[in-house]
């Protein structure tokens, strides 16, 4: 089968859930619509103003922080690059960000598709590129700096 005609790889929570053990309760991603290990993935998070990440940033007021869209955006890549058969059950980083641009806020009711680009790896570090749109449209946009590593040499 053709790459172009390929099925898409969905993974539920659960299964993103096993890929990032590391992030929970801390999973801002509800499901990965597609991914090509070591590529790219793309998530999806329906955001909702009762989860406990949103409650203490800004009181009074529903809205998903920007960097809580990074760092959605840095799990759809790391589910990309733990996918990899040489990275299961290794543990992803992130790193930092550079040129994060935010267009318009994310509010619950919003469904926000996260993509995540690979663009460079070397060794244990990579960089990606990561977009979250709501019905189509762009609202936030970030380069992202990750590090991969063994569980056992974390002290």
């Amino acid at each position: 089968m053709s790459e172009t005609t390929r099925e898409p790889h969905e993974l539920s929570a659960a299964q993103i859930q096993e890929i990032l053990p590391h992030r929970y309760p801390f999973l801002l991603v509800d499901r990965i619509l597609d991914y090509v290990p070591g590529e790219m993935a793309i998530g999806r998070k329906c955001v909702s103003n009762n989860e406990m990440q949103f409650l203490g940033h800004f009181p009074g007021y529903p809205v998903m922080p920007g960097v809580l869209l990074i760092e959605a955006m840095a799990q759809v890549g790391a589910v990309a690059m733990l996918s990899l058969p040489e990275n299961k059950g290794k543990l992803a980083f992130f790193g930092g960000i550079k040129n994060a641009r935010f267009k318009r806020q994310v509010v619950p009711g919003d469904v926000v598709e996260i993509t995540t680009e690979i663009t460079n790896t070397r060794g244990p570090l990579g960089t990606g590129k990561g977009t979250c749109k709501v019905d189509g449209k762009v609202v936030a946009r970030a380069e992202i700096t990750f590090a991969l590593s063994d569980p056992d040499t974390q002290a």
